[in-house]
C-alpha cells in the first residue's frame, strides 16, 4: 500500500464535517432538477408523509435527493437558492442540465465554500497522489478525518469514497459504459480516470474538452470574491493552488488556465492578465461576483440562442 504524509492546514469554515449523507447514492440524471422543483413548490416535500409518492423514489433516495440539492447549493433550508433559481428554474439557465457546463457549474458550487461533502473537498483539494487506489484515497481520507471536529465512522469515509469513484469515473463493462456511469452525469466531466488497470486511479490535470472558458473564468472571479477582501488582482499561482481554487478543483494546468481567460478577455475588456516583474495576476475593473453573474449570463444567452439557430 502508498504511504501519504499530508499536511493539512486548518480549513476553517470552508468545510462541514459532513460524511455520508447521499446514502451510498451518487447524484443521478435527473434528480437536481426533480428536487429543486418539488421544493420550490413546498419547502416541506422531504419530510412530507408522501414524499416517496411525490418524489417518485424509495424513503432512502428521497432522503439522498434532498442532501444532494443542498450539496450543491441549489437548496438552503430546503429552500430554493439564488444561484439554484438562475440555473433550474423553468426560465433558468440550463434547468434540465443540457450543457455539460452546467455540470461544471455544479462541481464548482459543490466545493465551494461552504462545502457540505468534506470526504469530495478532500479528494480535490487536499489529496495530491499522481496515481491511487481506491484504498489509498480511504487512508488518506480517514487521516483527514482526524482534522475535522466531527469525526465520521471508518465505514462513512469509505462509503464517499466509493461514490467519489462511482460518480467521477466511467464504468466500463467490457467494451461500453455501465448503468453507472449512463446513470451519473459527473462522470462526463473525465476529472478522474482508471490508469492501467481498473483498480488504479489518476487525476486528469489540463484542459478539459467539455469544460467552457467562461464557467472557468466566472469560478476564478467567485474565488476572487471570496479570498480577496475588495481587491482587484489575484495572483494566478493563486487561483491555481490555492485550496478551493479553481485550479485544484477543475483540475487545470497554468495553460489551461491561462488560455482561459485570455479567450473570454477578448470578449471582456473588463478582465485581463497582466505579467509584472515575473507576477501573473488576474485582474478584473468591477466587482468580481457581479462580473461573474454577468459572464454567465451572456454565456448561457449565447448558448440557448445558439439552440434556437
Amino acid at each position: 500500500m502508498t504511504q501519504f504524509t499530508i499536511d493539512i492546514p486548518n480549513l476553517g469554515e470552508k468545510v462541514l464535517p459532513i460524511f455520508a449523507r447521499h446514502e451510498t447514492f451518487h447524484p443521478r440524471f435527473g434528480w437536481i432538477k426533480k428536487g429543486f422543483d418539488k421544493a420550490k413548490e413546498d419547502s416541506d416535500v422531504f419530510l412530507a408523509e408522501d414524499a416517496t409518492v411525490r418524489l417518485g423514489v424509495g424513503k432512502n433516495m428521497v432522503r439522498s435527493i434532498r442532501y444532494w440539492c443542498r450539496a450543491f447549493k441549489v437548496l438552503v433550508d430546503d429552500k430554493p437558492t439564488e444561484f439554484g433559481m438562475k440555473l433550474l428554474d423553468d426560465q433558468g439557465w440550463d434547468p434540465f442540465l443540457e450543457d455539460p457546463a452546467s455540470l461544471w457549474l455544479l462541481h464548482w458550487n459543490l466545493l465551494k465554500p461552504t462545502c457540505e461533502a468534506a470526504a469530495w473537498y478532500f479528494t480535490f483539494n487536499v489529496f495530491r497522489a499522481v496515481e491511487f487506489s481506491a484504498n489509498d484515497l480511504f487512508m488518506a481520507a480517514c487521516n483527514y478525518r482526524e482534522t475535522l471536529a466531527t469525526r465520521g465512522a471508518e465505514s462513512s469515509i469509505n462509503k464517499d469514497v466509493t461514490c467519489i469513484l462511482r460518480m467521477y469515473v466511467e464504468q466500463l463493462v467490457n467494451s461500453g459504459p455501465s448503468e453507472d456511469s449512463l446513470d451519473c452525469p459527473f462522470s462526463q466531466l473525465g476529472l478522474i480516470h482508471t490508469a492501467g488497470d481498473a483498480k488504479q486511479y489518476t487525476f486528469r490535470i489540463g484542459q478539459k474538452r467539455n469544460l467552457p472558458p467562461e464557467i472557468v473564468v466566472a469560478a476564478c472571479l467567485e474565488y476572487a470574491d471570496l479570498v480577496g477582501r475588495k481587491q482587484r488582482t489575484i495572483a494566478l499561482s493563486r487561483l491555481l493552488y490555492d485550496m478551493g481554487s479553481p485550479g485544484m478543483v477543475f483540475k487545470l494546468s497554468e495553460s489551461a488556465l491561462s488560455e482561459a481567460i485570455e479567450q473570454v478577455a477578448r470578449q471582456w475588456d473588463k478582465i485581463a492578465i497582466s505579467d509584472s516583474a515575473g507576477l501573473i495576476q488576474f485582474y478584473f475593473t468591477e466587482s468580481p461576483r457581479h462580473l461573474a453573474d454577468e459572464i454567465l449570463e451572456q454565456y448561457y444567452h449565447s448558448t440557448r440562442r445558439g439552440h434556437k439557430k
